[in-house]
């Protein structure tokens, strides 16, 4: 699943593109009408036309349309793309939605799995409800992050993992900022020192910066704009890298299951 990094990619790449046209009409080429919800497909176009998109942004994992008069809000999943152009005729058979614009011009949800959605709301509210801060905000300082993880006793992987608690962040940054900080992905969270504390709040902002600047990681089917790939996947420090040495002592690095997330870890470096 795309997390902060790839979501944010496809946003910046979107925001240049989209950013001041206006929506005519949303269809499904492939009919699953799902994608939308609860919501009708002729519900969905009552809500949308003529809706000039204002701004798009990023919301944890959700991307954000700021229209005129409400939101549209796409979450992309497993295998979500939102992209301007199909490359095979073919494909029509993936696409969930098509929005199409005053200008003629087409924005393809493609998504195989077709576990993607898109929302439509006059208010964010429900959406602030569920997520947490923001990591790469300005209210998320290492203080805030040590008082929280002090008010915690769960293990620190699923808790980082927890959209309610800070929104965003998912299986391939959480093992990297944790391998940064050396705290055992089993680790409960009340138990981590302010000194531990401040070097994940360190590695959270480090990493995903870092990621976003490389636009993402690509290692099975992430892409954006024309077929792009993230580069990231480059500077992975232990993610995916199984009985590989670990780059900061040597030890092979272990794998274990986690939150039923596979979970990357340094035994030597990252002590329980």
């Amino acid at each position: 699943m795309p997390e902060l990094p790839e979501v944010q990619t496809v946003v910046n790449y979107l925001t240049k593109h989209i950013v001041g046209k206006s929506i005519l009409s949303i269809n499904s080429p492939n009919k699953y009408t799902r994608v939308f919800g609860s919501c009708t497909l002729n519900e969905c176009n009552r809500f949308l036309l003529k809706k000039h998109i204002e701004n798009i942004r990023r919301r944890g994992k959700y991307i954000i349309f700021d229209l005129n008069q409400g939101h549209l809000l796409y979450h992309l999943r497993m295998t979500g793309k939102l992209i301007l152009q199909l490359p095979k005729a073919e494909d029509i058979k993936y696409v969930s939605a098509k929005l199409t614009f005053d200008d003629n011009s087409e924005l393809f949800f493609k998504d195989v799995r077709k576990f993607g959605r898109i929302y439509f709301c006059n208010n964010l509210d429900w959406l602030e409800d569920k997520l947490g801060i923001e990591p790469l905000s300005k209210e998320f300082t290492s203080d805030y992050l040590f008082y929280h993880l002090q008010k915690k006793n769960r293990q620190i992987k699923p808790l980082l993992l927890d959209q309610s608690f800070i929104a965003g962040l998912g299986n391939i940054y959480v093992d990297e900022a944790l391998w940064y900080a050396g705290i055992h992905p089993l680790s409960i969270a009340s138990t981590i020192s302010n000194k531990q504390s401040k070097k994940l709040h360190e590695g959270i902002q480090s990493v995903l910066l870092n990621a976003i600047a490389a636009k993402g990681t690509t290692i099975i089917n992430f892409s954006y704009g024309d077929n792009d790939s993230g580069n990231y996947k480059e500077k992975l420090k232990i993610f995916g890298k199984e009985n590989r040495p670990c780059p900061g002592c040597g030890n092979p690095i272990k794998k274990i299951k986690v939150a039923q997330r596979g979970t990357h870890f340094c035994p030597k470096c990252q002590l329980i």
